[in-house]
């Protein structure tokens, strides 16, 4: 089996004892991670070159925080969403659907709803992909009904529902070339791959890798340079990196038990940052894993990929 971590790096890096956070994001002109914690309704950005932490409210559950295009404010976004402040602006993931946060006010503004028709859903986890699409997932929040599934955000702010439906979707994750896009079926234990067309369309959808639930179940995944699959997993105490091949090909072991997702970050691209929760553990287990809730960080040979910004259907 491949050594890609080195084992003694892994470290706590905020102390946070949340009940869940997600969707670690390295912003690459910011030089910071930004990250959610979706039961606390927050924001954090993580600055590791000066130690900087910074935390926002939200105004419901959020699933995930993943930046807009440097061209499209400063063309203002058109349509009618408030004009750019501050340089900086994101697209949100609420329980209520899609919003535009502006970290320099802390404002959220609402900007469509994909599920209408699924009030008990949230969002949960997202991604950009090489071709500047947002792609975002959801869940019932009770985490039981069959109604989340993979959208991608299309032209004219529409929302195409590009997989079947299941309890808890997470990823999804897109390949160097961009042509494969990968997202979880977290209960089902499965890491689902398909074939991204030039016009955003999935097709040729296939099993990526199966995790059975007694190692865990497979959380919110992300790719490297060499297009391997890095996955958390809730309740298995590790990540795993799964070749593109779907052959295993390295385990890093943590201290606590639920991993929920992992991103590159950092100027080479060659630390992993993780988020973790501890929602799920009552108080004698919580006792027993402290580090639960925090942002872990460890190192890796392989580089990942940079990150890319939405440029399309805002």
């Amino acid at each position: 089996m491949k050594r890609v971590a080195v084992a003694g790096s892994l470290r706590s890096v905020w102390s946070l004892g949340a009940p869940l956070l997600e969707g670690p994001v390295w912003v690459r002109r910011d030089k910071a991670l930004w990250f959610v914690d979706i039961k606390s309704h927050k924001v954090h950005r993580f600055d590791p070159a000066s130690g900087e932490k910074q935390s926002w409210d939200a105004p419901d559950q959020i699933g995930f925080v993943l930046p807009i295009a440097a061209e499209m404010l400063a063309e203002g976004m058109t349509h009618d969403s408030h004009a750019p402040s501050g340089g900086w602006q994101f697209v949100a993931g609420l329980k209520s659907g899609l919003a535009i946060f502006d970290p320099l006010d802390g404002s959220f503004e609402p900007l469509v709803d994909p599920e209408p028709q699924f009030p008990n859903n949230r969002l949960n986890d997202a991604t950009v992909d090489p071709a500047g699409r947002l792609w975002f997932g959801t869940m019932d929040d009770s985490e039981k009904d069959a109604s989340g599934r993979i959208y991608r955000l299309a032209k004219g702010r529409r929302c195409v529902a590009e997989t079947p439906l299941v309890s808890i979707s997470n990823g999804p994750a897109v390949s160097p070339d961009g042509r494969t896009l990968y997202h979880v079926d977290t209960l089902g234990g499965i890491i689902h791959a398909a074939t991204i067309g030039d016009d955003g369309s999935l097709s040729d959808p296939r099993i990526f890798v199966t995790i059975p639930s007694r190692d865990g179940y497979p959380d919110g995944p992300t790719i490297d340079a060499e297009g391997c699959v890095w996955i958390g997993l809730y309740n298995g105490w590790s990540a795993r990196r799964y070749s593109p091949e779907g052959e295993l090909m390295e385990t890093v072991a943590f201290p606590v038990s639920a991993v929920t997702k992992l991103a590159f970050g950092g100027p080479d691209l060659r630390t992993v940052y993780a988020t973790t929760a501890a929602k799920h553990l009552d108080a004698a287990a919580r006792a027993n894993e402290p580090l639960a809730g925090d942002l872990f960080a460890f190192d890796v040979s392989v580089p990942g990929l940079p990150g890319h910004e939405i440029s399309v259907g805002l």
